[in-house]
């Protein structure tokens, strides 16, 4: 009987490993909650109608398709039993492995007030997205027509909270969505009417960069009119207000960018973890006791204390490495190939980073767009989103406005 290997996670790793297996002879069940793969780098653009989810998504089966050795299965899981190598599905059904990959990835942590969660959306699925994107639109047309001032100034005033990548790249994508693309279109909107808050704990935008990089950032994240707040935590999040630095700030749409934990891996294999959540694994990717069980990308730590950021680059090398592992039936130290680091600032701004080369500007954004066209899956998404951004680029248009979902409730109730 051939192998059995079981991938638990479609995202960039599990993707990866499952594709480096091609031409190995083992059955591969890749098991995922969503029947689709998803570019999470963009998923920011979608939340502020940039894309629609289906550029930057495609269905795991057609990715997968001309592998004749993988089988798909649409479940979650819930639970992983290390002595009779099974992993547990939420429905009652198990799946026997010999190899077991677990790239599940990451979700959001409110570093201990999950009940912001309702009030402060962050963005790791399409679902994620949209519904950004509903409570953005949803308060620009509530504020066409409020007559109340007081109500509109809250509505027409957008808090983004964490000035990571993501932070920023949110923060700067609202300010262009509020101040350029759609005060053509109402009446009583116009570009000085909204107010972008970009709230930062720490020192300064942008921690994983160079400090003079970050100082760039700061200056063009500010040239597109948001208002950065460094140093600020903060303290507690209504459906009226966000309580930053000991001030009240009346806002009607406060989004989270401020931190991630592993998903519960940790507790389906009762391994270690760190204080985020992730599995400590040996240097080749293996559970400590366990070789045949390896976990890769956000979900996993290296028990040295080697740091490696959480970016799909990271992801997708683990994924390969876990493969050739298999292929070769070698233990061998994983060793993580820096590609850089990037994050844009509105329409034609960006910073790069890349060993001694430091670039921003258009250029560094020209080359941001490059480099994520050139990684998404398949080629019409990449020839649509290339479209869609040159557009985008010469009308200030962003086409992909559609409000989904209920809409009886329009940001909360008026106080």
């Amino acid at each position: 009987m051939k192998p059995r290997i079981v991938i638990v996670g479609a995202g960039f790793g599990g993707l990866a490993a499952a594709q480096g297996l091609a031409r190995a002879d083992v059955d591969i069940t890749l098991i995922d909650g969503r029947n689709h793969h998803l570019f999470q780098p963009l998923l920011y653009q979608v939340a502020t109608a940039g894309l629609s989810p289906a550029d930057i998504a495609a269905p795991i089966r057609a990715i997968l398709r001309d592998q004749a050795n993988v089988r798909v299965v649409l479940a979650w899981v819930v639970g992983v039993d290390r002595a009779g190598r099974r992993v547990q599905l939420a429905d009652g059904r198990h799946v026997a492995y010999d190899r077991l990959i677990i790239a599940t990835g990451a979700q959001h942590s409110y570093l201990g007030n999950d009940d912001w969660a309702s009030r402060a959306p962050g963005i790791k699925s399409i679902d994620d997205a949209t519904a950004v994107r509903r409570k953005v639109l949803l308060a620009l047309e509530q504020a066409e027509t409020e007559t109340d001032p007081d109500v509109r100034h809250a509505l027409l005033t957008f808090a983004v909270i964490g000035g990571g990548p993501t932070g920023v790249e949110m923060a700067g994508a609202i300010a262009e969505l509020t101040r350029r693309s759609v005060s053509r279109d109402f009446r009583s909107i116009t570009p000085q009417c909204s107010r972008v808050l970009l709230v930062e704990a720490g020192p300064r935008l942008l921690n994983s960069f160079t400090e003079a990089m970050a100082e760039k950032a700061l200056a063009a994240i500010r040239a597109l009119g948001v208002t950065v707040l460094l140093g600020k935590k903060v303290e507690a999040i209504s459906d009226r207000f966000v309580d930053v630095g000991g001030i009240r700030i009346p806002c009607r749409t406060v989004i989270w960018a401020a931190g991630v934990e592993a998903s519960p891996a940790a507790a389906w294999l009762e391994a270690p973890a760190d204080a985020a959540g992730r599995v400590l694994v040996r240097d080749d990717l293996t559970l400590p006791g366990h070789p045949e069980i390896q976990v890769i990308g956000d979900t996993a730590a290296l028990a040295d204390g080697t740091a490696l950021p959480g970016i799909a680059p990271v992801a997708k090398q683990q994924g390969r490495h876990a493969a050739r592992t298999i292929v070769t039936g070698k233990a061998m130290p994983f060793r993580y190939r820096d590609r850089g680091k990037l994050a844009t600032i509105g329409r034609h701004q960006a910073v790069i980073e890349y060993g001694r080369l430091r670039l921003s500007g258009p250029l560094a954004w020209l080359l941001w767009c490059t480099a994520h066209i050139y990684f998404l899956v398949g080629f019409r998404n990449r020839l649509e989103v290339g479209i869609r951004w040159l557009w985008s680029y010469l009308t200030f248009d962003r086409s992909a406005r559609l409000i989904t979902g209920a809409t009886t409730q329009i940001q909360g109730d008026r106080p």
